[in-house]
Parts: structure tokens; C-alpha cells; sequence
């Protein structure tokens, strides 16, 4: 690449970081911009990039200001009048989307890109840790921070493959070319990009279509999608119900942990534990571990790293877990559509059958929000409990009528309050409950250390 700058406009976004992660460990001078600090661009920072929190163009530092020597990377929560942004429109410089620089690094590798509406940060995550784990290695471009590695970026120099997160945000997956791809779900989402589900749909078989002749999609079973595929691309199903080319069998909960047999056309591995002991987890586990014994990894290396796979940051992450009848249980997760909250809530049923358990969800857009508050409804509707935050509005401007209130009134079957984000901790000191999740793609999560302190006290 002729460029040995680059500027990330909204560096601190977890899939920018992977990329800025990648430049600083290929020699790059790499600068940027976020609205907020976090965790991420501290830790950005300490590995060697430079960024600022204010919307400025005279921040931009002088390296980065000759159009000849630097590439400019945003990604699509930015908005248009972004002035640092601006400043780069303006003065003629070569200004990329982050799926496209993606695109770019990974067209000359094999690409193994997991996409689906739910449960592809973590079948990538698994894939990578798979493949990292065995001799093949891999380069891995991950949406959540791998609590193994504690990164969403891993390097192999000699590794053909890269794994990546294919976004279907905005439809930036389309500027991947995949070796192998796997479509994990496509329940309609982003429908303020796609307006209806065909064109979801549609944008997902396109997809297909980009992977490269002789390569290999392997489908959840029971999708709508109808895939489009270039001659010689074999293509296969799997799920965890028993059904599919590959599949779960023989599954069992003991004890707080979870076992169970995958089954492939051609062999079978049993016993196979999961390090995140959680029912969602086994579809995501079979995707991953098809992926892994299809180019080669043994059985004993799979057994291994399943086992040792201790998931992805705010992915079903657990931050307490006190022994006993009466101990609290404190439960992370980033799911932030209908189907992936029944689904989270239903795992911590499994575990804890007997036990009380209160659901915070801060929902995540107004348009998701307006979209689907019905299906919202019904899946929290299945906590004992539940806790509603006003809508995060992340890149949005407020919809008339749209707000939490449109899911609360339609939960049945639960106990259900509106509260205010800046009063949750006060009101979760006197709440009855055994089980707390946060859920959301927000920031819940930032209130995740003083709400287990308050656990602790309690």
C-alpha cells in the first residue's frame, strides 16, 4: 500500500480497532478520532496510536495532513457533518469505508468470513481460537474483544487463512471475497438500511455470490435465504438439534457444565465441552468446529479448544458467580435483537431453573426499537423480571412515540419497571432477585464494576 499513515475517524468502534491493532503491528503511523474514551482506545493508545476525543480539525496531527501519504478510514456511525471528517473531504484525501480496507487486506488471503444476524462474533471468535490453537493458525479480524487473547486481533505470519466478522451493517460485507462462509442467521435486522426483509435477504445472497469458485458456505438450517453461489462452491447445513450435514448429539448438562457430540458426514467427536457452558452456543460451536475439521485440525486440538474457549467480551459474559443457594450470579450479554434475548434469557434458565432472575435491557436504536418491540416483548417476557433503560440512540435522532415504553406495556408473565439509566444502580439495591443480566448492544455495560459491587455488599 502507498500509504504509511492511516486515520481512523471513529477508532475507537470495535471493528476499526482491529484494523488500527493491525497497521500498528505492520510499522504504521496510525492517528485518530472517537466521540468517547473507553477501555478500547485507551489500550489503543498504550499500543501506539494517537487519539483524540473532540471533534477538531486542528487536532489532526501535521504527519497526517499530506493527502500523498495518508489513507483516511470512517466507518458509517460517523455522521456526514463530522468535521474532522470534513477536513479530509475537503482538502482531497483518499477516504475509504472500514469494510473496504478490510476488504482489501483480506483479498489476497483464503477468507473465512461468519456472518448472520446473531452468533457470528462468537462462531468467529471460535474459529480463530481453533485454528490458532492447532498448527494452521490464522489471522483473525473479530467484533469482540477475545477474553483468550484479550484482543480482537490475532497475527499468524504464516497462516493462509484470515477469519473475519462479516457485517452486514450498511451492507459491508460485500466488499469481501470468502474462501469459506458461513451464515450463522438472518433474522431482518438494520432495517433503517434495508427497509424490508427481501432485501435483507437479498443482501445476504449477494453475498454468497462473492464467494470464490471452488469455496465452500455452510448455512444454519432452516434459513430463508436462498443462496447464490459460484460454480463449484459445495455447500452444507448444520444446527444443534440433530439435523444438518453437521450437528449436536448426545448433549448434557452435569454439573455446570455442558458436553456434547458433534457429528460430521464423516466422523463423529464426543464429548466435547464447552468452555461458555450455554445452549446458544452449541449452534455456534458446531459452525465453528465443522469450519476447524474441515482444513485439517485433529480431534484432540478441537476437544482443547473448545474447552479452553473462554468466549468474547460482553458475549454471555459472566462477571460474578458466588457459590451456594443464595449466592449472586451477575450475567453480560450483547444481545440486542428479539431472538438473541429469548435465547440469552433461555440459557440462564437452563443453568439456574430454580432461580429468580431479573433482565436489564437498554434497547439499542429507535428504529430497532420501532422495528421490533413486539418481539422484544415477547422475549423478555420469559425473565421473571425485567428492567427497562431509555433507547440508546447511538448514531439516531429520536422518532416520535418511539421508546421503552412500547416494549414495557406488551411484557407479560414478568415483573417490569422503567427506570432511568442514571438511577439503575439505586434501584437495583433493592430489587428481588438471584440472577441479574444486563443485555444490550449500548453501554450497559460501563455500569457493569459498581453493579457488582453492589452484588457483593448485597
Amino acid at each position: 500500500m502507498q500509504y504509511r499513515h492511516i486515520y481512523f475517524v471513529g477508532a475507537g468502534g470495535i471493528g476499526m480497532a482491529n484494523l488500527v491493532r493491525y497497521f500498528l503491528a505492520n510499522d504504521y503511523s496510525v492517528a485518530g478520532y472517537d466521540r468517547t474514551a473507553t477501555d478500547l482506545t485507551r489500550a489503543l493508545i498504550d499500543e501506539g496510536a494517537s487519539i483524540v476525543y473532540d471533534d477538531d480539525e486542528a487536532l489532526i496531527p501535521e504527519a497526517f495532513r499530506d493527502p500523498s501519504k495518508t489513507l483516511v478510514v470512517y466507518t458509517p456511525a460517523i455522521p456526514d457533518d463530522n468535521r474532522i471528517l470534513t477536513y479530509f473531504r475537503q482538502n482531497s484525501f483518499e477516504i475509504i469505508k472500514r469494510a473496504a480496507l478490510l476488504g482489501k487486506i483480506t483479498l489476497q488471503s483464503e477468507g473465512i468470513c461468519i456472518a448472520g444476524s446473531h452468533g457470528k462474533t462468537t462462531t468467529s471468535s471460535m474459529v480463530a481460537h481453533l485454528l490458532h490453537s492447532s498448527p494452521i493458525g490464522c489471522n483473525a479480524f473479530l467484533g469482540g474483544i477475545l477474553r483468550n487473547y484479550d484482543s480482537n486481533l490475532l497475527l499468524s505470519e504464516t497462516s493462509p487463512y484470515s477469519v473475519i466478522e462479516a457485517d452486514e451493517y450498511d451492507r459491508s460485507f460485500h466488499h469481501l471475497s470468502p474462501h469459506i462462509a458461513v451464515v450463522t442467521s438472518t433474522d431482518p435486522d438494520h432495517l433503517d438500511i434495508y427497509g424490508n426483509e427481501e432485501n435483507y435477504l437479498e443482501s445476504f445472497a449477494h453475498f454468497t455470490s462473492l464467494i470464490k469458485p471452488g469455496g465452500f458456505l455452510l448455512m444454519h438450517t432452516g434459513l430463508k435465504l436462498r443462496p447464490r453461489v459460484a460454480e463449484g462452491v459445495e455447500i452444507a447445513t448444520y444446527s444443534s438439534e440433530g439435523v444438518g450435514d453437521y450437528h449436536a448429539s448426545n448433549i448434557r448438562h452435569i454439573d455446570g457444565h455442558l458436553y456434547f457430540d458433534f457429528v460430521a458426514p464423516d466422523c463423529r467427536i464426543c464429548d466435547i465441552e464447552l468452555g461458555v457452558p450455554i445452549d446458544i452456543n452449541i449452534d455456534n460451536a458446531v459452525a465453528a468446529i465443522a469450519i476447524a475439521h474441515r482444513l485439517g485440525v485433529d480431534d484432540r486440538t478441537i476437544r482443547n479448544a473448545m474447552q479452553s474457549f473462554l468466549g468474547a467480551k460482553r458475549r454471555f459474559e459472566i462477571w460474578l458467580r458466588e457459590e451456594g443457594p443464595d449466592g449472586k450470579v451477575l450475567i453480560d450479554d450483547y444481545a440486542h435483537s428479539p431472538n438473541e434475548v429469548k435465547a440469552s434469557i433461555a440459557s440462564v434458565k437452563a443453568l439456574y431453573p430454580d432461580r429468580r432472575l431479573c433482565v436489564v435491557f437498554q434497547p439499542h436504536l429507535y428504529t430497532r426499537t420501532r422495528d421490533f418491540a413486539p418481539g422484544f416483548a415477547e422475549a423478555l417476557s420469559t425473565a421473571d423480571d425485567v428492567i427497562l433503560c431509555e433507547i440508546y440512540p447511538a448514531r439516531e435522532l429520536p422518532i416520535e412515540g418511539v421508546t421503552s415504553e412500547i416494549i414495557l406495556n406488551d411484557i407479560k408473565n414478568a415483573s417490569k419497571t422503567l427506570c432511568m439509566r442514571k438511577d439503575l444502580l439505586d434501584l437495583i439495591k433493592v430489587r428481588n432477585f438471584d440472577i441479574l443480566m444486563t443485555l444490550g448492544a449500548a453501554d450497559i455495560n460501563v455500569l457493569l464494576p459498581d453493579i457488582k459491587a453492589i452484588l457483593q455488599q448485597l
